[in-house]
């Protein structure tokens, strides 16, 4: 029997989020037949592993040391197979700076935008509104602030909370499409209609937050168009496994009418909330048999 541990918590920012993803995909895996460990991801996480020996590691770690191509390199040297992305498809996705040069190489639209440090904030200089500021390297919506035209605020009083540096980039109105990507294949596209400002953590893992449009109500043209435009943006990244890619259409009066990719992710939530079961469900692929594909597909050097 193959013995699969599941790795999930750990100590970023996305730890409650990781640890719901990895109790359903625990229990998903049991129901397959096979054996399972989860494991609360500590910093002596690589000794464990070694003491456990699993044939494969399930990573639903989320953010920083998870998300970021550290525990896939601890993995590598280790030899166990793991799911999800390797090193440096790992890393490059989760520098959102590194995967914008990345993207625009590979022709894939993205929102005009810049790094900016708290220095030169503060010493002047400035970015025309509407705008989104982004930490470097946080998931989920972790730290998002969105700056409106005719705010009583600047970018001066936006707290500082994830280093000294953020991306800051012009918002984009619009839709929000999400495109779920298995192996080379993307599986559809959902529409996501947050009732707040925008789809932020509370509304991506509160039930109610947010209505899910599944298959996304676009014309096939544009349908087809997004989901050619996630397949190119893991490639590029070189992703491995399953990965989600967010957009927006500027679909309003007067808009650009293109889509603009914001991210992909390499470590998509896996919550009953999640949009990579929903849309994989809608292609015929049940939560049961997502979880098998991937650790069927599991291995070292990704």
């Amino acid at each position: 029997m193959t013995h699969v541990a599941v790795l999930m918590g750990g100590w970023s920012a996305e730890r409650e989020v990781s640890l719901d993803s990895g109790e359903a995909c625990a229990k998903a895996l049991k129901r397959c037949g096979y054996q399972v460990t989860a494991i609360d991801v500590t910093r002596d996480i690589a000794s464990e592993l070694v003491k456990l020996s699993p044939d494969v590691c399930f990573n639903a770690l989320h953010g920083r040391f998870g998300e970021d191509g550290t525990v896939q390199g601890m993995l590598e040297i280790l030899g166990i197979p793991y799911t999800h992305s390797g090193v440096l498809a790992s890393a490059l996705a989760m520098d959102k700076p590194a995967a914008k040069t990345v993207f625009e190489a590979a022709g894939l639209r993205c929102a005009d935008g810049r790094v900016m440090s708290r220095q030169e904030i503060l010493g002047g200089a400035d970015f025309p509104a509407p705008l989104v500021i982004k930490p470097l390297n946080e998931g989920s919506s972790v730290g998002v602030t969105i700056l409106l035209e005719n705010e009583n605020r600047t970018l001066k009083d936006v707290p500082w909370t994830f280093g000294n540096e953020v991306l800051v980039e012009s918002y984009i109105p619009g839709r929000e499409i999400q495109v779920a990507v298995m192996g080379n294949e993307a599986l559809g596209a959902v529409e996501i209609r947050p009732l707040g400002r925008f789809y932020d953590y509370e509304a991506k893992y509160t039930s109610g937050k947010a209505e899910h449009l599944m298959p996304a109500p676009i014309d096939k043209d544009r349908y087809d168009e997004v989901l050619k435009m996630a397949v190119r943006a893991h490639e590029a990244l070189g992703c491995r496994g399953v990965s989600r890619s967010d957009f927006r259409f500027d679909d309003t009066d007067g808009g650009s009418a293109h889509f603009y990719l914001l991210e992909t992710n390499t470590q998509p939530g896996m919550t009953e909330l999640s949009l990579v079961p929903e849309i994989a469900g809608y292609a015929g692929i049940s939560f049961e048999d997502l979880v098998r594909w991937m650790v069927e597909d599991a291995s070292c050097d990704r």
